[in-house]
């Protein structure tokens, strides 16, 4: 399996390597700064390969200037996006593939907190790089997308199988947790999960990665039984 590494940067963001050994290739997504992910790759002597970006937001792309100008790793993104985005060495849609080493990821479309939005899944590692569309226990803010568009994005995150790694952007959980137990007080699995997220953020670790399995059994917006509930548990978490 390749190594997958989370990096903290800002106050809340995390930035993801993943290193495939075999071939020297080494990937980083969503990097809102470059020192960090330059030091992590010094640390462990690996060089940088490419660039995936999930959406233009500057806390998604902030490092990208900086780590091409240091490493020429290839920058991939959304077609659909480019005019937003950094200079594209490689600009995909839906169901394209992007082969880092031995790796390939399935690029998913997926509008809703921005138009141009996608993910990344890795089906051989069971790994999603989903940026801000899916994090544990709750979902992006509809900037630019529709209500629709984002229950239609997670649905097909939803449906990935229950093992995948939910490697998602921003450090929420406990936030979203506190939303959550409104929507769904007597959930047992949220309970579970809202304890063990106390726990973690006490000793100051991580709540993410989490799992599909974990957020279906949790997570209100993928437990929504269709798009107006979920625009209607939006709406609430967007006023909570």
């Amino acid at each position: 399996m390749p190594d997958l590494i989370q990096i903290s940067a800002l106050s809340d963001n995390y930035i993801y390597l993943l290193h495939d050994e075999a071939s020297g290739a080494t990937l980083v997504v969503d990097p809102a700064e470059a020192e960090p992910v330059l030091l992590s790759l010094r640390q462990r002597g690996w060089t940088l390969t490419h660039i995936l970006l999930t959406h233009h937001h500057n806390d998604h792309i902030g490092g990208v200037a900086e780590l091409k100008a240091a490493t020429g790793a290839k920058v991939v993104g959304a077609a659909k996006d480019h005019g937003r985005l950094p200079k594209l060495d490689q600009a995909v849609m839906d169901g394209d593939s992007v082969t880092v080493g031995g790796m390939t990821a399935q690029v998913l479309e997926t509008p809703g907190h921005t138009v141009g939005h996608i993910c990344y899944w890795f089906a051989d590692q069971a790994i999603l790089f989903c940026g801000d569309t899916l994090f544990s226990l709750g979902c992006g803010r509809l900037f630019e997308g529709t209500a629709q568009q984002m229950w239609n994005s997670l649905s097909r995150l939803a449906a990935l199988p229950a093992a995948a790694k939910v490697c998602c952007a921003h450090e929420y959980t406990a936030a979203n947790g506190r939303f959550a137990a409104t929507i769904e007080p007597e959930n047992q699995a949220l309970r579970d999960r809202l304890s063990q997220v106390a726990s973690l953020r006490e000793q100051d670790l991580p709540t993410v990665p989490s799992t599909i399995g974990l957020e279906l059994a949790s997570n209100p917006f993928l437990r929504a039984a269709d798009a107006q509930t979920f625009a209607d548990i939006r709406r609430r978490k967007d006023t909570f």
